[in-house]
């Protein structure tokens, strides 16, 4: 299980919580119940793109490993100058 997974868990866990707790309260509300589930839509959200970039980041390091090179840079990225469009090769 990935770190994103697991914060969203527990997330989602708390969230369960106060819900249950504001239930027996006896002031759980639909405004409770909005709040509650948009804090666990914007964690999922950036879950998915911590995720997202750290795929991306590892596949591009795999990537590079494949062909043999050795990273040269910042966590492993390389720049390739390319011709513009008009310019005179």
């Amino acid at each position: 299980m990935s770190a994103h997974q697991e914060r969203l868990q527990d997330v989602v866990a708390a969230t369960v919580e106060v819900a249950a707790e504001s239930g027996q309260a006896g002031v759980f509300t639909e405004e409770v119940a909005r709040a509650l589930t948009a804090v666990v839509g914007k964690i999922a959200v950036k879950a998915v793109a911590d995720a997202e970039v750290g795929g991306f980041v590892n596949g591009w390091q795999e990537a590079i490993e494949a062909l043999g090179e050795k990273p040269a840079g910042a966590r492993g990225a390389q720049v390739y100058r390319m011709p513009s469009s008009g310019a005179d090769i």
